[in-house]
């Protein structure tokens, strides 16, 4: 058992599609799917939320942009990963595509209307506002309080819990969108990734593989 096994990744809001399906079919909701090329935008903050989201294929990022041009990567989503399901009616923050995508969006309404009167809906609504609140607080540690080696590692184990792929991470991310998401320059990050191949806790690296040889290793540098 790996140690990150212990403890869930905070995106259990990944759903397998065909579950989702035979969630909303039961209300005859019919997701629409739509492609969007690498950093086409899927919605812009300040927009009207009218609909939640899937991810089918691919990866998007959720970021705000400061008034100076800084970017904040608030979270990855990957594929079954549903988003956007935000309270209010305008949008916080704005998403888009990090590679070709595929997303399928149900209207906001519709799937309120059918949480009221299906309780798994709703449970799985409820969720997911759960964890994005423990997902929110997980990185107001990591941001505040973490090395830069440590938001390192502390991503790297996200990652592994959420991608498919066990020991060969492929990661969809630029490793500017990873320094955007942990607070770090594109430089940093760059340099903690050498510093763990030279302690032989991660193995071959290029721009968007990366070899997991020492998980146990990696843990204790991230809690």
């Amino acid at each position: 058992m790996k140690p990150t096994d212990r403890y869930p990744s905070p995106f259990e809001s990944c759903v397998p599609l065909d579950k989702f399906d035979s969630l909303i079919g039961r209300h005859e909701l019919l997701p629409k799917s739509s492609q969007y090329e690498r950093y086409a935008t899927i919605y812009c903050e300040d927009s009207s939320i009218d609909y939640v989201y899937q991810v089918v294929s691919g990866a998007v990022r959720d970021y705000k942009l400061l008034s100076d041009g800084r970017c904040q990567i608030t979270a990855f989503h990957l594929p079954g990963d549903i988003f956007g399901f935000e309270r209010g009616t305008r949008r916080r923050r704005t998403v888009d595509a990090i590679v070709p995508t595929i997303v399928r969006a149900i209207k906001r309404g519709e799937l309120e209307t059918a949480a009221t009167q299906d309780t798994q809906i709703s449970s799985l609504l409820l969720r997911m506002a759960i964890e994005d609140l423990d997902h929110a607080r997980e990185q107001i540690v990591l941001l505040g309080r973490k090395t830069a080696i440590e938001r390192v590692a502390a991503f790297l184990l996200e990652m592994d819990r959420r991608l498919p792929a066990s020991g060969m991470m492929m990661l969809p991310m630029s490793r500017r969108d990873i320094g955007d998401y942990l607070g770090l320059t594109l430089e940093t990050v760059s340099r903690a990734l050498a510093q763990l191949h030279d302690q032989g806790v991660l193995g071959a690296l290029d721009a968007k593989n990366i070899a997991l040889k020492n998980r146990a290793r990696l843990y204790t540098m991230e809690i």
